[in-house]
C-alpha cells in the first residue's frame, strides 16, 4: 500500500506551494544518492519524495489526490514516478542539475534524439549608412552580403550525388544512447549522428558533407523616408537556410544616419544656424533656406532681429516613418559684426551712432546702471 504523499514530505494537507517546495528540497538533500551511496532505502525515499512532490505541486493532480487518493490518480492516467513532467523540477537544478555528471535536461530526459526541435535559419545583421537626404526622401540601396547557403552540388544534403546516408552504427538508427545510472535510465543524444540516426559515409566534395557553402548575394533594399539612427529593417527570408523543412532566417539592416554638416536632427524636426549681416539684422531681409528635399524656402527676417532668435518653417523637417506628417525646420540666426571696415564705412557708422545719441568716446554706464537697478547695490 502506497504511503500518503503529505506524510512523505512531512507537510499538512493545507500546505502552500512554497511549503511543499521547501519540504521537497529538504527530503531531496537528505536522501540524495550521492549522500547515501549504496543505500537502497535512501534511494527509495528519494524516489518517493519526487513522486509526492510531482503530485502535490500540481493543483489539478493535488485536487484529484485529495478527493480520490492514489486510485483516483491512476484513473486519470498518472503512473507515478516515471510519468511526471520534468519541468516542475527546474527550481531544484542546484540539487539535480549535475546528478551523475549529466545536465539537468538529460537527467530528466529533455529534448533529445529525433525529438530535438528543428531550427529555422540563422538571422543576419548588416549595418548600412545613409545620408540625411536619404532619410528625407527615402531611397533604394544595393547591398552585397556573404552568407552560408545550400551547396549547389548536393542541394544541401551533404551527400555526394548518387549516394545515400547509412544507419548510424553507434545508436543503430535510434538517434539516442541510453545509460543506466542507479535507478534512473538516462537518455542522451547520439553524438555520432547528432540524433538523426543516419550518417554520411560519402560526403559531397564541394561542401565536405556540411551541405552549406559561403556564397555572395546582391539585393536591393528600399529605405523608407523617416528612418532614424538604429532603425532595424527586416528583410524576410534573406538570412541563412534552416534545418530540412524549416524556413530561412531573416536579414536585419541596421540604419546608421551620417552626421550632416548643415542640419541637426531632433526626432522629425531639423535645426540649422544662419549668419546675418549687421544691416540685414537692422533693416530686415529675405533669406533663401535650403530644404533637404532639394527645394528652398524664402524666410522673411524682420527688422531689428537679435542674435539667438529662432524662426520656424512649418513642414520643413523630416517625414515621420510610415506616416504622412512632417516635422518642422527651425532656423536660428546669429548677427555678425563686420570686422573689416574702410574709412567711408566707419564714417557712416559713426554718423549712425551720432544720430542715435550714442557717445562712443565716453564710458557707457548703461550696463552698470542696469546691474544696480536689479541688485540694489551701488557701484564704485
Amino acid at each position: 500500500m502506497k504511503k500518503d504523499y503529505y506524510e512523505i514530505l512531512g507537510v499538512s494537507r493545507t500546505a502552500t506551494a512554497e511549503e511543499i517546495k521547501k519540504a521537497y528540497r529538504q527530503a531531496a538533500l537528505k536522501y540524495h544518492p550521492d549522500r547515501n551511496p549504496g543505500n537502497k532505502e535512501a534511494e527509495e525515499k528519494f524516489k518517493e519524495a519526487a513522486e509526492a512532490y510531482s503530485v502535490l505541486i500540481d493543483p489539478e493532480k493535488r485536487a484529484i489526490y485529495d478527493r480520490y487518493g492514489h486510485q483516483g490518480l491512476q484513473g486519470h492516467g498518472y503512473e507515478g514516478f516515471h510519468s511526471f513532467d520534468s519541468s516542475i523540477f527546474q527550481d531544484f537544478e542546484d540539487i539535480l542539475g549535475n546528478f551523475f555528471g549529466f545536465s539537468f535536461s538529460e537527467f530528466f530526459g529533455g529534448e533529445t534524439g529525433r525529438r530535438a526541435r528543428a531550427r529555422r535559419g540563422r538571422d543576419l545583421v548588416l549595418e548600412l549608412q545613409v545620408t540625411l537626404e536619404d532619410v528625407a526622401t527615402g531611397t533604394e540601396k544595393e547591398l552585397k552580403i556573404t552568407r552560408n547557403d545550400f551547396c549547389p552540388v548536393c542541394q544541401g544534403s551533404g551527400l555526394k550525388p548518387g549516394t545515400r546516408k547509412a544507419v548510424c552504427p553507434a545508436c543503430h538508427g535510434r538517434g539516442q544512447l541510453r545509460y543506466q545510472q542507479g535507478f534512473f535510465t538516462i537518455t542522451r543524444t547520439c553524438s555520432n549522428c547528432g540524433g538523426l540516426g543516419e550518417v554520411i559515409t560519402t560526403p559531397c566534395e564541394e561542401c565536405g558533407g556540411n551541405g552549406r557553402v559561403r556564397q555572395k548575394r546582391e539585393l536591393r533594399v528600399k529605405i523608407p523616408a523617416g528612418v532614424d539612427d538604429g532603425t532595424r529593417l527586416r528583410i524576410a527570408g534573406e538570412g541563412e537556410p534552416g534545418d530540412p523543412g524549416q524556413p530561412r532566417g531573416d536579414l536585419y539592416v541596421v540604419i546608421q544616419v551620417k552626421r550632416h554638416p548643415f542640419y541637426q536632427r531632433k526626432g522629425n524636426d531639423l535645426y540649422c544656424d544662419i549668419d546675418l549681416s549687421f544691416s540685414q539684422a537692422a533693416l530686415g531681409a529675405k533669406i533663401a533656406i535650403p530644404l533637404l528635399n532639394g527645394g528652398n524656402e524664402i524666410l522673411k527676417i524682420p527688422a531689428g532681429v537679435q542674435t539667438g532668435e529662432v524662426f520656424r518653417i512649418k513642414g520643413g523637417g523630416l517625414r515621420e516613418l510610415g506616416g504622412h506628417r512632417s516635422g518642422d525646420l527651425y532656423v536660428r540666426v546669429t548677427v555678425r559684426t563686420p570686422d573689416k571696415l574702410d574709412k567711408e564705412q566707419k564714417a557712416l557708422l559713426a554718423r549712425l551712432a551720432e544720430l542715435r545719441g550714442e557717445k562712443l568716446e565716453e564710458v557707457d554706464h548703461s550696463v552698470l546702471d542696469r546691474y544696480q537697478k536689479i541688485t540694489g547695490k551701488k557701484g564704485n
